[in-house]
Formats: C-alpha cells, sequence, structure tokens
C-alpha cells in the first residue's frame, strides 16, 4: 500500500522558512517521481517543485524558483521541500505527490499525500 506523509508546515512570518517532508512508502523511485504541490484558499491546486527518480532532475514553478529547493534522501525513503524568504501568497496546503514528471508543466499523479498547512503571516 502506498502512502505519502506530510508534514513540517506550521506558521512563519514573512521572510521566514519552512521546510516539508514527505515520507513515502510502498512505492519504487525506480518508477516514480515525487512532486510537490499546493492549493491556496479560494484556489486551484498548482505545481509547485517535483524531483525524478534517483534525483537526476528538479522541476520549479516560477513563483517559487530561487526560494525552494527539492531534495530527496533515498536511504530515508524522504522527499524534502526548503521554503525560504516566504510570502504571504504561499499560504497553502501541500500536498506531497507520486507520479511522473518531465516539465514544471508536464506530470501526472497516481498517489497524493493529505497535506500540511503552511501559513505564512505579516
Amino acid at each position: 500500500q502506498v502512502q505519502l506523509l506530510e508534514s513540517g508546515g506550521g506558521l512563519v512570518q514573512v521572510g521566514g522558512s519552512l521546510r516539508l517532508s514527505c515520507a513515502h512508502s510502498g512505492l519504487s523511485l525506480n518508477y516514480y517521481d515525487i512532486s510537490w504541490f499546493r492549493q491556496a484558499p479560494g484556489k486551484e491546486r498548482e505545481f509547485v517543485s517535483g524531483i525524478s527518480r534517483q534525483s537526476s532532475s528538479l522541476y520549479y514553478a516560477d513563483s517559487v524558483k530561487g526560494r525552494f529547493t527539492i531534495s530527496g534522501d533515498i536511504a530515508k525513503n524522504t522527499v524534502y521541500l526548503q521554503m525560504n524568504s516566504l510570502k504571504l501568497e504561499d499560504t497553502a496546503v501541500y500536498y506531497c505527490a507520486a507520479g511522473w514528471i518531465s516539465s514544471s508543466e508536464n506530470y501526472e499523479v497516481t498517489y497524493w499525500g493529505k497535506g500540511t498547512l503552511a501559513t505564512v503571516s505579516s
């Protein structure tokens, strides 16, 4: 059974940092890429960042380039999203997803996590 468990969300002030974690089980990173999506209140879910199998390629939405960094720890079965210089508009529920990705606009999700809330306050 595939499980994706996000953690690390919380409340932070503008300009601060958070590190989200996605602990995954039941799937092989030889066959799946891992991505982060987010959904802000009243908005559609959007792609944030992705890391290909074996961490060979990284992808970012334009809105987070230079501020967010995705990385993976194969030994811990965990993918991280380091979020720096946070803005009010980064407030959202962040979801971990497994599937495939070939660009920031071309991806398909097979499995979703339940999400973790990140709130940026002024």
